[in-house]
């Protein structure tokens, strides 16, 4: 890893990211694309060491509280977290000033914070957002093989449950002839279930793939799944949209297990609940010093 010192840390949609790259290894990671331009090896991690008093600046200047995000670009709790506690050091910062958090994560390292989670959410709000892409177990550990397996995510979610934390899991990606089975819908759903998510936010039964993502996905196929990158070429070509045959199908019984079950599916519902402050929580900030 390596140290930067960044020039702001809040997007304009109030979403942060403490890290770019990461060292989970996920075959499929969109964020390896070259758009976003990591001109440095995908592992080896930048650390914004001044993310904190960056996010300590943003939020004292703030008039309204509002919800912060994190995690949609890098994880924050990659392996480097466990020494380097900065996303721990933004969230006692988030509890401190009473906004709201929206954490996303594939890592069992959040329930290290789990004391300043309880926290934001009881002053604010805080939903955990999971991914889960496989109920296979030895299939986890290749298409995402340094990062704990579903079994093991599916085991934090339930923790969060019992902790009155609310939870989101994003179902993706589902990847052509590997994980877009019937089979491994219900079952991830079982748990999304049994664990009282609030949503599953499903982009659909497939995977995007650009430049930069793509070509490390295909090493991989090959590494693992002999012949499968042909089949891949024979059929998508240089596609951005990967979409599986059995799309429809699969997205239509996704929508009727979560209806039969009260679970959101509705993706602009999901993202509106997630962003969404409580109202009796906010008010107008005016300077704490």
């Amino acid at each position: 890893m390596h140290f930067v010192d960044a020039k702001g840390i809040l997007s304009a949609k109030n979403g942060m990211n403490l890290y770019r790259g990461c060292t989970h290894g996920c075959i499929y990671c969109d964020s390896r694309s070259r758009c976003y331009q990591i001109n440095h090896d995908f592992e080896d991690v930048e650390v914004k060491r001044n993310a904190p008093e960056l996010l300590e600046a943003a939020l004292r200047s703030k008039r309204k509280k509002c919800m912060i995000g994190t995690g949609a670009m890098c994880d924050s709790y990659m392996h480097c977290e466990e020494q380097l506690m900065l996303t721990r050091r933004c969230l006692e910062l988030i509890d401190r000033y009473e906004f709201g958090l929206a954490i996303q994560t594939k890592s069992d390292r959040i329930l290290r914070d789990l004391d300043l989670l309880r926290s934001i959410n009881r002053k604010a709000k805080c939903v955990v957002q999971m991914t889960l892409t496989t109920c296979d177990e030895d299939l986890c550990k290749i298409l995402e093989p340094k990062v704990c397996t579903t079994k093991r995510r599916f085991e934090v979610l339930k923790i969060f449950r019992e902790n009155g934390i609310p939870t989101v899991v994003w179902f993706s990606p589902l990847l052509p002839f590997i994980n877009d089975t019937r089979e491994n819908m219900e079952g991830i759903l079982d748990y999304c279930i049994e664990a009282g998510v609030y949503g599953v936010i499903c982009f659909g039964i497939g995977v995007t793939l650009r430049e930069g993502d793509r070509e490390y996905f295909y090493r991989k196929l090959d590494e693992h799944f002999p012949g499968m990158r042909e089949r891949y070429h024979r059929k998508y070509g240089y596609a951005y949209e990967v979409v599986s045959d059995n799309n429809r199908e699969l997205m239509s019984r996704f929508h009727e297990i979560c209806r039969k079950n009260n679970i959101v599916s509705d993706m602009n519902k999901i993202f509106a609940w997630l962003y969404e402050f409580p109202k009796d929580k906010g008010y107008e900030q005016m300077s704490l010093f």
